[in-house]
């Protein structure tokens, strides 16, 4: 039987177990919060987001979450900076030119800033530019797609919070917590 951990990866933690990017100051990775052997990330999540990584030993499994082929809906929770207007959100809903491409529409909404642990270091605050909070769900996997998709409707991501997978959620995980689930 396959396992599947559900993870929730703080920020500044690299998707994988090991560090060869830099020997003399070494990043934290996931080996410093799961020790279960033969489990892999089954996609990505960049050092700089925070959220839910799943990980597996079942290369099947591992594939089909992570293969924007298999269009399994990846939910964000977003804080960005400025108030989008209704045309922005108009636009990430019906995909948005980026330099590799048109992005697949995407499903977005202004939410209430979300009760979420705080983040460490915090989001830098300015008084003169407002925030705000969206829901994004994409079907697609690009690099760094998010943050590109929010910049070109005009509203840089400030944070980042990937919530659910598929219907595999965040919810009652802690920053730096896992829980096995049946596949």
């Amino acid at each position: 039987m396959a396992r599947l951990i559900l993870f929730n990866k703080p920020y500044d933690v690299l998707s994988q177990f090991t560090d060869r990017g830099s020997a003399d100051s070494p990043r934290a990775t996931l080996s410093d919060h799961i020790a279960v052997p033969g489990v892999y990330p089954a996609g990505r999540l960049d050092r700089d987001s925070e959220g839910l990584l799943l990980l597996t030993d079942d290369g099947r499994l591992q594939a089909r979450i992570a293969d924007p082929r298999f269009k399994l809906p990846k939910t964000y929770l977003v804080q960005v900076e400025g108030e989008p207007h209704e045309a922005a959100l108009a636009a990430l809903r019906r995909g948005v030119p980026l330099n590799d491409g048109m992005t697949r529409p995407a499903e977005v909404e202004r939410i209430a800033p979300p009760a979420l642990w705080p983040r460490n270091p915090p989001v830098r605050f300015r008084k003169s530019v407002p925030d705000s909070w969206l829901r994004l769900t994409i079907r697609e996997g690009r690099n760094r797609q998010v943050r590109r998709m929010t910049a070109a409707a005009g509203f840089p991501t400030l944070r980042l919070v990937r919530w659910a997978i598929g219907d595999w959620t965040l919810d009652g995980l802690a920053p730096g917590e896992w829980r096995e689930v049946s596949a």
